[in-house]
Parts: C-alpha cells; structure tokens; sequence
C-alpha cells in the first residue's frame, strides 16, 4: 500500500517495536515549581524571598507596607534583589504599585513589548 503523499510502501516504514520506546518517569517523581506570597518588610525578608527563588521557586512579594514606611530601605531591598537575580540569571519585576514578581532561571517574565504610538492625525 502506498501512502498518496509520501510515495513509500508501508514495508518501509515498519510499526515501532516496544523496544524502541523509552519509559517516562512518574508523575511523582516530577518536581514541580510553586509560586509563593510573601511580605518584604525589610533586609532580612530579603535573604528569605531569594533562598526560596534559589530553590527554584516563583516569589510574589508584597511591598505596600514598606513603600509606605521606608521608602530608602526598599530600594535598597529591591536593589539587592535585582542583584542577586542577575547572579542566579533569575527576573524581577513589578506588578502594580505594591507588589515585586521574583523569579528563578528556569522562569520568566513576560513583559509586553511597547507599540510604537500611532501619528495622531489633524482632525483629531
């Protein structure tokens, strides 16, 4: 039998035997990356946010209450972080006024590429 597209007898192209498979690990054995809140108050919750983003997680971390207390600690906070991120080629970014995305290499973050604005015509 000839397949119409290809031109090649079936013979040619013999069904896989079970050998030529290879078996998949379980679903169990998969790890898995979480995304996790948390709160950055201050330099010390900054080692915290990035320890779990070195174990490969996905931190979102809420600033309102420092932004409103301190505004100098947190960027320097948040200037640690992106330091830290550049040395584990991790991302950072914010979201919204309160809250800064973290994230480890194997992730990243998709930031919307800028549309060059349109000419506004004469009539409007």
């Amino acid at each position: 039998m000839k397949f119409p597209l290809f031109g090649k007898d079936e013979e040619d192209n013999p069904a896989p035997s079970d050998e030529q498979y290879a078996e998949l690990p379980e679903d169990s054995a998969v790890m898995r990356m979480k995304v996790m809140v948390e709160k950055l108050d201050g330099l010390p919750s900054v080692d915290k946010i990035m320890r779990k983003v070195r174990e490969g997680n996905i931190v979102i971390a809420s600033i309102r209450d420092l932004k409103e207390a301190n505004t100098e600690e947190l960027k320097h906070c948040i200037s640690r972080m992106k330091t830290a991120c550049m040395n584990i080629n991790g991302d950072i970014a914010g979201a919204g006024e309160e809250w800064i995305i973290i994230t480890p290499s194997s992730a990243g973050i998709y930031r919307e590429a800028a549309l060059p604005s349109e000419p506004k015509s004469e009539s409007e």
